[in-house]
């Protein structure tokens, strides 16, 4: 099986700042991948950079088989790769149906002389694409505001599925979400999972993460410390491999963290403990 999402040598700079730095990832068709690391390691970077937010000052980019070259982000949709912010970019005073649809509503003739709303077909489409995703919401007419957080959180996937998604990237998909919130859009993303859709996961959550990730990628720096199974890991290693007190699987990542821990030594910032891990 090949990836259905594959970035090698990415590098991203800011003048003098290199935020991403020869990042490689593959991710398969329906693998949930944590994406992870503490701020500043690059994360939302790359995100943006396989979203067209931003463009590659190296690198490929590979979708599907094919190298391509993401102009913005509303290429990344036409070709299917949607990104779910914090924000979730819904309309609050809209209904779930009209959100679903927003920017791409459906018309009919109405008297054969104007375009109006069609709104039965509007409703009857999400329905479906909810039924599909196994998502429960009280009614499909009530504005979002009305909403829960996770039941937005699920109406924005259901918009991304609807619109043929092939690849969602969820930036802190369970903040600020309460314990059975959380648990009802991690469903949803095992439930994406199972039908084939690939999911990237950005969190600080690492429960959240270990319960649904089949692979982690750690960041830290900019570069790829390490990538690990899920299953063969534990969170000490991985929160290890996120602060630089275990080495990474690469050379220059840890020199770097060589170089972190002498600095911490010479001013005296770095207990001993941590010496010794470093």
């Amino acid at each position: 099986m090949e990836p259905l999402l594959e970035v090698k040598n990415i590098t991203k700079r800011f003048g003098g700042l290199t935020a991403v730095d020869n990042m490689d990832m593959e991710v398969f068709p329906g693998e949930v991948v944590g994406l992870l690391g503490d701020n500043g390691a690059g994360k939302s970077t790359l995100i943006k950079v396989i979203s067209g937010v931003y463009h590659a000052d190296a690198g490929t980019i590979f979708f599907e088989g094919k190298e391509v070259r993401i102009d913005n982000p509303m290429h990344a949709l036409r070709i299917g790769i949607e990104t779910l912010y914090q924000d979730l970019a819904l309309a609050e005073n809209l209904n779930v149906y009209a959100n679903i649809f927003l920017g791409r509503e459906k018309l009919k003739r109405f008297l054969g002389l104007i375009n109006v709303l069609d709104h039965d077909y509007m409703l009857n489409e999400s329905k479906k694409v909810l039924d599909r995703l196994e998502i429960e919401v009280p009614s499909l007419k009530n504005q979002i505001r009305t909403l829960s957080g996770g039941q937005r959180q699920a109406v924005a996937i259901s918009r991304s599925i609807y619109w043929n998604a092939k690849f969602l990237i969820m930036d802190e998909p369970t903040a600020a979400l309460g314990v059975a919130e959380q648990k009802n859009v991690l469903d949803l993303v095992k439930t994406l999972s199972s039908q084939g859709v690939p999911v990237i996961i950005i969190s600080h959550q690492l429960h959240d993460v270990f319960s649904v990730a089949t692979k982690l990628v750690i960041m830290r720096r900019g570069k790829k410390v390490a990538e690990r199974i899920t299953k063969d890991t534990t969170t000490d290693e991985i929160v290890g491999l996120i602060v630089g007190s275990l080495p990474g699987d690469y050379g220059d990542v840890n020199d770097g963290a060589k170089e972190t821990a002498q600095v911490g030594k010479e001013t005296g910032s770095v207990d001993e403990g941590q010496e010794g891990k470093q």
